[in-house]
């Protein structure tokens, strides 16, 4: 399978800052080799931003309530909020903020949030549309829905993977024995299509195009939870492998000293060696952006002392980055290469602070909120929706990382 050279799931996910717009910059994330965007492209991206960008009220107010409450009670709002203004009535996950298409990560994002939340009704809407419009015959998903029909059967393990695992959480707290059925379906998908081993370990590839060498892999689709959680539902000892190469790779990505942030892309050698890379295809200079924003999050909500013990490390260069993480894009030293900033870029540095500076991360989790609320898009609202909910309560993981009374 060859490597896409566009990418059609591109995520205007910047938003001004203190009010103040100023020209965004159109955001490439995630794909296979996607990272080529057309000055047209751009142009058209930063238009429907541009368009959408506008305070919800009733999520503004949902945010007021809750903000002399709980975490959870926060957890539920920013649930609430993006499942309100994302998922639609036929259970299709649409990105207002870039066109109105639907991409796999997106569904799989709702399902994680519904069933969190114990929302029935909603995960049973968003699975049926993901099954029914982007469920490839492999067991895998396309990722990217526009305009009446799938643009593109790539499938991104990220979704494919979070997929499985939301199915599998929603079969037990729904009491709903066929999801269970079909999250280990898709697991075995995973396993059969987007694994490769490596240096003699089995590494999570970026997709089924990833697979041959040297093989992508994407550090931010590694969610050692997930891992475990398949782990657990397939009785599979190939998801605990997993689960062991991943932690191996991202704490070997960041070293100790001086300590680097993770990359969005790695290429890995046939020995093992990995890489950091630019983009999927190998190109381009390494970078901290909205891809590798997400690592410090999974790992900090991992049950691995490992795991979180890499998260933590990020907070000693994100504390002194320019806002504090928050921007697009950083090199993996810290130094930031965008002034426009993001929820993901807080949520990520409350991620790495949660060990040891739990009121820094409670400060950081209120201000992507915040950033959140001012200005939509579906990116931003989806992380710090999870952000709340992987970091301040256990219902993804059994190891939050912010004490509940934090």
């Amino acid at each position: 399978m060859t490597v896409p050279t566009s990418d059609p799931e591109r995520s205007l996910a910047w938003s001004a800052r203190d009010g103040v717009s100023t020209p965004p910059k159109a955001v490439e994330r995630r794909g296979a080799g996607r990272r080529m965007a057309t000055a047209i492209t751009v142009a058209v991206a930063v238009a429907v931003g541009i368009a959408v960008l506008s305070i919800d009220g009733s999520r503004a107010a949902a945010q007021h309530a809750a903000v002399v409450s709980t975490p959870q009670a926060l957890a539920r709002a920013d649930s609430a909020a993006f499942l309100h203004r994302y998922l639609g009535p036929d259970g299709r996950v649409v990105r207002t903020d870039q066109g109105g298409d639907t991409v796999s990560e997106g569904q799989a994002y709702a399902l994680l949030l519904s069933v969190a939340t114990g929302q029935a009704t909603d995960f049973a809407s968003a699975w049926h549309w993901e099954q029914t419009h982007l469920q490839l015959p492999s067991g895998l998903f396309a990722y990217r829905w526009s305009n009446g029909a799938v643009s593109s059967t790539q499938p991104a393990t990220d979704a494919d993977l979070l997929t499985a695992w939301a199915l599998i959480l929603a079969g037990q707290r729904f009491a709903t024995p066929s999801y269970t059925t079909a999250g280990q379906g898709v697991a075995s998908a995973v396993l059969t299509n987007e694994t490769v081993t490596v240096g003699g370990a089995l590494e999570l590839a970026a997709g089924p195009w990833a697979v041959i060498s040297p093989v992508v892999v994407n550090p931010s689709y590694l969610a050692p939870e997930a891992m475990a959680a398949l782990a657990t539902a397939t009785g599979d000892s190939r998801w605990t492998e997993l689960a062991t190469s991943a932690t191996d790779l991202t704490s070997g990505l960041t070293g100790f000293h001086p300590v680097k942030l993770l990359p969005d892309w790695v290429n890995m050698a046939s020995d093992g060696t990995a890489t950091p890379v630019g983009a999927a295809n190998g190109t381009g200079v390494p970078a901290y952006g909205l891809d590798a924003q997400r690592s410090p999050v999974w790992l900090a909500a991992s049950c691995s002392s490992i795991d979180r013990g890499t998260a933590s490390r990020d907070w000693s260069v994100l504390q002194h980055a320019e806002d504090s993480g928050a921007n697009l894009s950083y090199s993996l030293s810290g130094h930031s290469n965008s002034r426009q900033v993001n929820p993901l870029g807080w949520v990520a540095a409350a991620a790495a602070a949660a060990a040891g500076h739990v009121q820094s991360a409670i400060a950081l989790l209120n201000q992507a909120d915040q950033q959140s609320t001012q200005f939509h898009t579906y990116y931003g609202d989806a992380w710090a929706a999870l952000g709340r909910v992987l970091l301040q309560t256990n219902w993804l993981s059994p190891c939050p990382p912010i004490p509940p009374g934090g």
